[in-house]
């Protein structure tokens, strides 16, 4: 589905600077007073009832202006969201689950920068051949989930009714040792271009043209770790990696709920980091420019980023069981939800994110 115009051309609300006087969080959160007068508070309270309807929540973190204003922490939980183990706290690493794309995006907009990637350029897929249909995709209809193979993007699968599930082939079963080589085979069900369809194998077959790119495994963690992870002080940051060297960029990051904040900061700050940019100018703005319209929900997505569509120009990277980093430009707010939800919980949160955002209201 394509956007409408007016909605697609709309100015984006401006990223803002850092705040005069409060220190980059690369080492800790400097942390301030709740600036929402008491509003706040009962909404935290709300998603960390496991009873509210939006799941067990492990931790929540708020930052506003630089500062972190807010944070709770849950317990671990199992498969079947039963209570299990130690209390989750602010060391605790957790799984970002599909926010990992978003962390994907920042990587390609580096190489885009050095010149070793072209987003314009038909994808550099090896199974894709002259001739072959799907040579005719680039690697910015990757990005932006409209490349026009035929992947399905279901967790729960009705197996009576003879439904298939390609995310969990390829991540549990015939394709997690090659994950994007088994996205890549999936064939054309539209022309490139037209349609879009969120899917994971999307963002492997991404990662799999960065492995390539940086020749192995062994290189692209060390751009990860020197290049993204390091610089903004995302210490506990452990991307995992397929047998065949490709980041499982779909699924697979564990960090603290501070260090996922960390990340979301980059992009609230315009992809610079204490005085130094470590995207390309324009990058966030290419993840947060709303492109599609997903005929699931009708939410908006942008470039392995979705889009809220509000006044405040949020953004957000979205994980599977309700994981999220909020970007809220207009309140200069970022906000980390990591949990375990189920899909009935999902609209829930969205409400919750959205009555966060007005607490932050002037």
């Amino acid at each position: 589905m394509t956007l409408l115009d007016d909605v697609a051309d709309r100015p984006l609300v401006p990223l803002p600077r850092q705040p005069d006087g409060v220190p980059w969080p690369t080492e800790t959160w400097p942390t301030g007073d709740d600036p929402t007068d008491g509003r706040l508070a009962p909404l935290l309270d709300s998603v960390m009832d496991p009873d509210s309807g939006h799941g067990r929540t492990r931790a929540v973190v708020v930052v506003q202006g630089g500062r972190l204003v807010a944070e709770r922490y849950g317990d671990r939980t199992d498969a079947w969201g039963e209570v299990t183990g130690d209390p989750v706290d602010a060391s605790t690493p957790l799984l970002s689950w599909s926010m990992a794309k978003s962390m994907l995006h920042a990587v390609v907009g580096m190489l885009v920068d050095e010149g070793r990637l072209h987003p314009d350029q038909p994808a550099p897929v090896p199974q894709w051949l002259p001739g072959d249909p799907r040579a005719a995709i680039t690697l910015e209809h990757l990005l932006a989930m409209r490349d026009g193979l035929d992947f399905a993007e279901d967790y729960a699968p009705d197996d009576e009714a003879g439904a298939v599930s390609h995310v969990i082939e390829m991540l549990f079963g015939s394709g997690a040792s090659d994950v994007a080589g088994f996205a890549a085979s999936r064939p054309l069900a539209h022309e490139p271009g037209t349609v879009f369809n969120y899917s994971s194998g999307t963002s492997n077959i991404i990662s799999g043209i960065v492995a390539r790119t940086l020749r192995g495994e062994a290189p692209y963690r060390r751009f990860l770790h020197e290049r993204l992870f390091g610089p903004i002080g995302m210490r506990s940051a452990d991307p995992r990696f397929d047998e065949a060297g490709t980041w499982v960029a779909s699924s697979y990051v564990w960090a603290t709920a501070h260090d996922m904040a960390r990340f979301g900061y980059l992009y609230l700050r315009d992809g610079t980091w204490d005085g130094t940019r470590l995207l390309p100018e324009g990058w966030v703005d290419h993840g947060r420019r709303p492109r599609s319209i997903d005929p699931a929900d009708g939410r908006l997505y942008g470039a392995q980023w979705w889009v809220v569509g509000d006044d405040h120009g949020t953004f957000w990277a979205n994980g599977y069981e309700g994981q999220s980093i909020m970007v809220c430009p207009g309140l200069d707010l970022v906000v980390v939800r990591l949990g375990k939800s189920t899909a009935e919980c999902y609209p829930a949160l969205i409400a919750w994110r959205a009555a966060v955002v007005d607490a932050f209201r002037a």
